[in-house]
């Protein structure tokens, strides 16, 4: 990037964000592309909330980590996406300051609330599974409620704290972000000024809300794996593995996807090819999620269809 002069500096900067498409005549496919999975994202969700919540068979600490995941997953994808369809709509490409930094703000809150749930449920499923006999004594209320506060308190302070690194950055009058939202390791690339605290924060958050957790799921499913080996039947097997086999796709999913997009975000000649790679976990993985917890598990189906049976949205079998 051609730095420009101090004069030019403000702290009212236009930013330009480059989309994920640039040949026009492809704009009203990926308009409506975009707009299904988002509207698909947001009803899938839903309802996995409104199952949760309206069914007493599914008040337990699993059920309750993931209606807060569906939750946290619609609040995610709508950080991003009815921007992106707006300006598409709209035909411009240009955010202000004030708005990129907010999207920035929601943006890294539930980032790494999907991080930090995704881990409080590896936790869930080690208790279930490795010691079943002490499971409601451990997954108590209290500690369920304690383990959700303390993941919303982390990430609401840590994104706090980065957005005000961020006010104190000076950008140019107009910069353009090859990417489809405010990303801040993009953000900070077009940067007039010194970055490095802001680098040095962002390393560190990343290796807090990333790795500590990836490693603790890890290491969850390490226990887990031993635990299920040492059963005898096959059928006890398939019941264990069953309890956790959805959660470990939505985390292959969701890691799989984000940390090959960081990994490669230094490299400028791939940025734009990361901005459409970050669609899998900003878009593909909060759409999925519902589909992955429904479809093999038993008790959620049921009450699915018990939710949308007396509104006449699903008919009898």
């Amino acid at each position: 990037m051609n730095y420009m002069e101090p004069e030019n500096q403000t702290a009212t900067s236009i930013f330009i964000l480059l989309g994920l498409w640039e040949d026009k005549a492809l704009q009203p496919l990926l308009f409506g592309l975009f707009l299904s999975m988002y509207l698909v994202t947001i009803l899938g969700n839903l309802l996995i909330v409104l199952a949760v919540s309206s069914d007493s068979h599914l008040h337990t600490p699993m059920y309750l980590f993931l209606s807060h995941l569906s939750f946290v997953d619609i609040c995610f994808t709508s950080t991003t996406v009815p921007r992106m369809l707006a300006n598409a709509q709209a035909q411009s490409k240009a955010i202000t300051y004030e708005a990129c930094i907010t999207q920035v703000y929601f943006f890294m809150i539930f980032s790494g609330l999907d991080s930090l749930l995704l881990t409080v449920m590896a936790y869930d499923r080690f208790v279930a599974i490795c010691h079943p006999l002490r499971y409601t004594v451990i997954m108590n209320p209290r500690l369920c409620g304690l383990l959700l506060l303390l993941s919303w308190l982390i990430c609401l302070t840590y994104s706090l704290l980065q957005s005000l690194m961020v006010l104190r950055v000076s950008f140019c009058k107009e910069t353009e972000v090859p990417h489809f939202f405010c990303e801040l390791a993009q953000i900070l690339k077009l940067a007039c000024s010194d970055t490095l605290a802001n680098d040095v924060l962002l390393y560190c958050v990343t290796g807090l809300l990333g790795i500590i957790p990836l490693s603790g799921i890890l290491f969850s499913y390490a226990r887990i794996i031993s635990s299920i080996v040492g059963i005898s039947s096959a059928g006890g097997k398939y019941k264990a593995f069953s309890t956790c086999g959805s959660h470990l796709s939505v985390v292959s999913l969701f890691y799989g996807t984000g940390l090959g997009v960081y990994l490669t975000s230094g490299t400028a000649h791939l940025s734009r090819k990361g901005s459409i790679a970050s669609v899998m976990y900003t878009v593909v993985a909060p759409m999925l999620n519902p589909f992955i917890y429904s479809l093999r598990n038993r008790e959620l189906k049921g009450a699915l269809r018990r939710l949308l049976q007396p509104r006449g949205l699903l008919s009898e079998r």
